[in-house]
């Protein structure tokens, strides 16, 4: 329910009463600050996500999330590929299946410029990239059509959701008659000094593909089941760079130092360090003397089986992000039976089918609202051009001549042309029209065959026999 439906007033009074909300209720006045037993406390201010708030701030986890995924190339992989398939999607309008002449096709028109031109300069691919990459790490992606004629990107982490309920206006996100009032942007965040911006629902498209359960209107970043395992890589990187850094070689324990007074003792762990740890002196030579022992201790990167741990970890965080093990290029998707045509065009079929389409269908419903949709149609999406939907090409074809079958077998049933197409191409039956012909060639029910027509041959020996 929109608010125009709530109280009937426009966009501009609307945007005015979010403004007036937020000034009102959300910023009662200038936050002030107190101290208690050495604690700093705010009065006023913005309502974070607490109990009993009326502002639904979230994406807090973004500076963060992003810092982890810079220092872990196989999930920023995983990121980017993503981001790199869904930017490669163009959009386009789709008639209802239950159309009775084209059903499912799809068109364009104006109507659709202001998604291939979001921003000056700014195409289709640079909107739909960064919006997978706030929803990917975020859990949520904003796109405001507050200026005429252009959309913007906004960051999650500067943007709050506002509702509203009677029955529970302290903590109304989840109230029975819980209601969507709005949204709000505070450019820097919310301790920034800029002033919030009020924006009506019809101004934002909110993407969240996959949602909070837990919170009204929210969603979750695939990083966050994965953190553990984004942690645990980071350690297995720097685990290898100190095995490098140490010299390439194994720890090591020095036993029976000659040495009287601690100078001497630090004179000769000196020694040792200067010209037996880094890179430069790996595999050294090292000299003892008479009574010192040396026992390594520890593992090497061969006796760790370092490739197999790190490959393992690498591969639940290919589950997690949804792209497979080969289409990434991890360890695990480059050996064995995995780069197999058979098991590669699977890994291929399992990301489109689970991944790119349901992704897309839920993007282009995020969109829909800062479009003109044709009445009775609705925001669709183009993969004609992603490369890596190509390959689905012979099986396309051996549906379409499956296709083209029925058809064919609809109309030497009786049915027209017309409504056989509609009927498969639209996947229902009940658009089929019937002409009334009902043998193989469509006569009418019920007629009979022409009278034999008597035929004299010529007679024997006749001229041009």
């Amino acid at each position: 329910m929109t608010l125009a439906t709530l109280d009937g007033r426009d966009d501009e009074e609307r945007a005015g009463s979010i403004d007036q909300y937020i000034s009102n209720f959300l910023l009662p006045a200038q936050a002030q600050f107190f101290n208690y037993n050495g604690l700093t406390y705010q009065v006023g201010g913005v309502n974070q996500t607490m109990p009993q708030q009326r502002l639904q701030d979230f994406a807090a986890s973004l500076p963060g999330y992003y810092a982890a995924l810079r220092n872990c190339p196989p999930a920023f992989a995983a990121q980017l590929v993503r981001s790199m398939v869904l930017s490669q999607a163009r959009f386009t309008f789709r008639r209802p299946a239950w159309d009775p002449v084209r059903p499912r096709s799809t068109f364009g028109n104006t109507n659709l410029e202001v998604l291939e031109h979001p921003w000056v300069n700014g195409t289709t691919a640079d909107l739909v990239g960064k919006m997978e990459w706030h929803a990917g790490i975020a859990g949520n992606a904003f796109v405001t059509n507050y200026q005429l004629g252009r959309l913007r990107v906004l960051r999650p982490d500067w943007m709050g959701i506002i509702y509203t309920s009677d029955r529970e206006p302290d903590d109304p996100a989840l109230a029975i008659d819980s209601e969507l009032y709005g949204y709000v942007y505070q450019n820097g965040g919310w301790n920034s000094e800029h002033k919030p911006v009020g924006l009506s629902p019809e101004q934002v498209a909110h993407w969240s593909p996959i949602p909070d359960p837990t919170s009204e209107g929210v969603g979750i970043s695939w990083l966050t089941p994965g953190i553990r395992d984004i942690r645990a890589d980071m350690s297995a990187t720097e685990h290898k760079m100190q095995f490098f850094i140490n010299g390439a070689t194994p720890n090591m324990v020095v036993k029976g130092i000659p040495a009287i007074t601690e100078d001497q003792f630090k004179a000769a762990v000196a020694m040792l360090e200067g010209q037996h740890t880094g890179v430069a002196n790996a595999y050294r030579t090292l000299y003892l003397t008479a009574g010192i022992d040396a026992t390594v201790v520890g593992s090497n990167l061969q006796q760790l089986d370092f490739a197999v741990t790190q490959g393992h970890g690498e591969t639940r965080i290919s589950v997690l992000s949804r792209v497979p093990p080969p289409l990434l290029g991890i360890s695990e998707g480059l050996k064995g039976s995995s780069l197999n045509s058979g098991n590669f065009g699977m890994a291929r079929r399992t990301f489109s089918d689970t991944w790119v389409y349901p992704t897309l269908q839920s993007l282009c419903a995020a969109l829909a609202p800062l479009v003109v949709v044709p009445e009775g149609n609705e925001l669709w999406f183009d993969t004609s051009d992603i490369p890596l939907l190509r390959e689905d090409a012979l099986d396309a074809a051996n549906i379409e001549s499956v296709k083209a079958d029925t058809i064919n077998r609809y109309i030497t049933a009786g049915f027209t042309p017309e409504s056989s197409v509609a009927a498969v191409v639209g996947q229902n039956p009940t658009l089929l029209k019937h002409t009334g012909l009902v043998s193989v060639q469509l006569q009418p029910p019920g007629m009979t065959a022409p009278p034999a027509v008597p035929v004299t041959l010529p007679a024997k020996g006749a001229k041009g026999q």
